[in-house]
């Protein structure tokens, strides 16, 4: 905390100044850079101490399970409106286009030294393939599938197509991003996806009653005069913001599951939609914890891991439902 404090403390400032966006984001990433170093690190040394796991002290794998923690979360959270809405394609599609975005950013790097971030391209492209796919469906005679498959294949083609016009300069950082990495989550990168993960939550749950009106009855909703276009815009661009988080972890091509597996899993499991929720939610952080262990103890990758573990779940759940 003493970072953040000295860096408002550093030279007077007006009341002007503490408004500026430059101030509020250099106190933000002092309070963040605080809450790593005080709170994360002081929690995974305790549990290292505790358990004997050295590698709980390496900075890398600290970033790693606090993701995968954010991510347990969120994923869920967005992905029961999904599921429920026979909408579980809508995250493969869009992690699909967010490998494009990862491609342009990379691509305005190699050809206009833009250093644009990766993550931040793929969530502009990501956020903006949702509002085309709502476009589609709404305003051509498109199915939502099928607009879905266009937009997936759309993205993918725009990414392949940037990496060939630079001879495949950048297809050694796209790699990372196709099949998540551990070691290449920067304190930069966990910024953002908990900047991100707050926003998904503060939205979800200022947002949930709506939701869940146009996820379970959609004519009773445009009836009751909630804004269903509204809702199914948000939910698309939230399904953004959670694809992007967790990509780097996951990777492209498994992103999506982390949306669904949990959820589905949980299913059988709750009493209510709120219980569903709650179930999905463990269901994922004990798939994100155990799989980015298993990763790195065996040295495969983590996405691969996180996805065989939440299907593990799954069975087990299928099994323990039908004996009990």
């Amino acid at each position: 905390m003493s970072d953040v404090i000295s860096l408002v403390a550093a030279a007077p400032v007006s009341f002007g100044d503490l408004l500026t966006p430059l101030f509020v984001f250099n106190a933000l990433s002092g309070l963040f850079d605080w809450f790593l170093t005080a709170v994360v690190d002081g929690s995974f040394s305790w549990l290292a101490d505790v358990t004997g796991l050295e590698f709980l002290t390496y900075p890398y794998m600290q970033r790693a399970y606090l993701s995968v923690l954010c991510i347990g979360v969120v994923g869920p959270l967005v992905g029961s409106f999904l599921v429920y809405r026979d909408l579980s394609m809508v995250g493969d599609t869009l992690a699909h286009t967010a490998f494009a975005g990862v491609a342009v950013a990379l691509f305005l790097d190699a050809t206009l030294a833009l250093s644009v971030p990766p993550l931040v391209g793929a969530l502009v492209v990501a956020t903006i393939a949702a509002l085309v796919v709502q476009v589609l469906v709404e305003y051509t005679d498109a199915r939502s599938d099928a607009a879905l498959a266009m937009v997936l294949t759309g993205g993918f083609a725009l990414g392949s197509v940037l990496i060939s016009l630079t001879d495949g300069g950048i297809s050694v950082g796209i790699n990372q991003y196709l099949f998540g990495s551990l070691a290449t989550v920067s304190r930069a990168d966990v910024g953002l996806l908990v900047s991100m993960a707050l926003v998904v939550a503060v939205a979800v749950t200022a947002a949930y009653r709506p939701l869940l009106y146009v996820t379970f009855d959609e004519t009773a909703a445009r009836a009751s005069r909630v804004h269903v276009r509204a809702m199914n815009t948000l939910l698309s661009i939230l399904t953004a913001f959670v694809v992007v988080s967790a990509m780097q972890i996951m990777g492209v091509i498994l992103v999506a599951a982390l949306l669904v597996i949990p959820v589905v899993t949980a299913a059988p499991l709750g009493r209510s939609y709120k219980g569903s929720l709650l179930y999905g939610v463990v269901a994922a952080e004990v798939a994100g914890v155990a799989g980015v262990t298993l990763a790195y103890l065996y040295g495969i990758t983590a996405g691969g891991s996180i996805v065989l573990v939440a299907i593990g779940g799954f069975v087990v759940a299928q099994i323990s439902r039908r004996t009990w």
